[in-house]
């Protein structure tokens, strides 16, 4: 019997702490060469977007894939789970809330290994639901003591703040521009929808760590060229992904002013041999695109973790 496991499931479930972990441990066995990661493939039509992408992780037991639909009536998501044993078909997770868990996770992974040890201060543009993990994600791998946070819509920004300094106990700033959210902080989140940079190199103190997260479309970026060039590190959880969906990356690649070659993934960064940050006053970046191996094993945890309380709705298919 397989399990449909509900977002009310995932909800309860699924901890950022063990999120991460699961994502450290993951990004370690793809550096290892024992998982395998298809990059996202889009159809588009008139009406919207199908969205599929693949993993296998033997050594966490499954396989599957994420698929999701982007139309103007909203966004659906859903993770087909399968045994790496015999082919099974374990589970169906709704996959909302899961992706939004992975997606600050995965963050939280890269700020671990790229960011100052003594980081404490987040600044974030974007306020919605990323924003929320992506700052859970930030206080479950360092000692963050208050965020400073810029949206355009101040009602949304005054609520956010409010609310994560209830959830987190921290203090959660709202603030009246982008440059008063990222100019003090030693992590800068970057989580909008817009299409043009929302972030400005000169905004930025020496030594900060960078999650630009928001988008994933090609002809779209967040972050701008001068940014870049500041850098010292540039990483993202994709190389081959990145070249087909990065903007960020591709817009200034395609115009000469990026050499893909200064681009690394997160799975080379955290070997002993990888690329580290050298100086503490080095800025450091991490694209986050949002790959297959994430969704399937983040579902892999919450699918293992129902079974064993016997959560979820059976229901018998291909057996």
């Amino acid at each position: 019997m397989a399990l449909i496991l509900r977002e009310k499931h995932v909800r309860s479930l699924l901890s950022m702490r063990d999120t991460v972990a699961v994502l450290e441990e993951a990004f370690n066995a793809l550096a290892q060469g024992v998982v395998k990661n298809h990059p996202r493939e889009r159809l588009v039509f008139g009406g919207g977007v199908l969205n599929i992408l693949a993993a296998s992780a033997p050594p966490f037991g499954v396989l599957g894939y994420k698929t999701y639909t982007a139309f103007r009536e909203g966004v659906r998501f859903v993770v087909m789970l399968f045994s790496a044993q015999d082919g099974r078909l374990l589970a169906l997770v709704e996959a909302d809330w899961l992706g939004s868990m992975r997606t600050g996770a995965a963050s939280a992974v890269a700020t671990k290994y790229l960011a100052r040890p003594e980081s404490e201060v987040v600044g974030m543009i974007g306020a919605g639901q990323q924003a929320v993990t992506q700052l859970m994600g930030m206080c479950t791998v360092f000692p963050i003591t208050r965020a400073y946070v810029y949206s355009r819509r101040a009602p949304e920004r005054e609520l956010f703040c409010s609310e994560m300094t209830r959830l987190l106990h921290i203090n959660v700033i709202p603030v009246d521009s982008a440059q008063q959210a990222v100019s003090s902080a030693d992590i800068v989140i970057t989580a909008t929808n817009s299409s043009d940079p929302v972030l400005q190199s000169d905004w930025l103190r020496d030594g900060c760590h960078i999650n630009a997260i928001g988008s994933n479309w090609a002809m779209k970026r967040e972050i701008d060229l001068a940014t870049l060039q500041r850098c010292e590190l540039i990483v993202t959880d994709s190389l081959e992904q990145a070249q087909k969906e990065a903007g960020d990356f591709i817009i200034p690649a395609n115009d000469n002013m990026l050499d893909w070659g200064q681009i690394h993934e997160l799975s080379e960064v955290m070997l002993d041999s990888g690329p580290q940050r050298e100086l503490p006053q080095d800025i450091t970046l991490y694209k986050g695109l949002g790959i297959a191996l994430e969704d399937v094993v983040t579902a892999a945890h919450v699918y293992h973790i129902a079974y064993q309380q016997g959560l979820g709705e059976e229901i018998d298919l291909l057996p």
